[in-house]
């Protein structure tokens, strides 16, 4: 399991659209499995799941995505799950960073450019 959180300011639904493009569009094998969206005032909360094939370990993994604040500054957290191949104990969890990797990328480009 990996994990990466941290803050962002921008406009929360213009995020949440890209965030939903650069996730599906950044592997062949990336599905969107589910989500939840929920207002109330000006507070907005969103989950998301993502879902990809890793080649390397020839297995699914899973991207949790939560945000949450307010429109224009919130907060961030992702984690990935799933991709190991061990009955008691985890390895191999390349798939599970690289789906973050590149979560993390996307959000620092889209920080860099707010």
């Amino acid at each position: 399991m990996a994990k990466y959180e941290c803050r962002i300011r921008g406009s929360f639904p213009d995020f949440l659209r890209a965030l939903d493009d650069a996730i599906l569009n950044g592997s062949v094998s990336a599905s969107y499995e589910d989500g939840s969206s929920y207002q109330q005032g000006d507070v907005f909360c969103a989950v998301r799941v993502y879902e990809r094939y890793s080649y390397f370990g020839g297995n699914r993994v899973s991207l949790n995505v939560t945000l949450f604040g307010t429109e224009r500054e919130f907060f961030l957290s992702a984690i990935t799950s799933g991709g190991s191949q061990a009955v008691f104990f985890k390895i191999n969890t390349v798939g599970e960073e690289s789906f973050l990797d590149r979560l993390r990328e996307f959000v620092e480009n889209y920080q860099g450019s707010v």
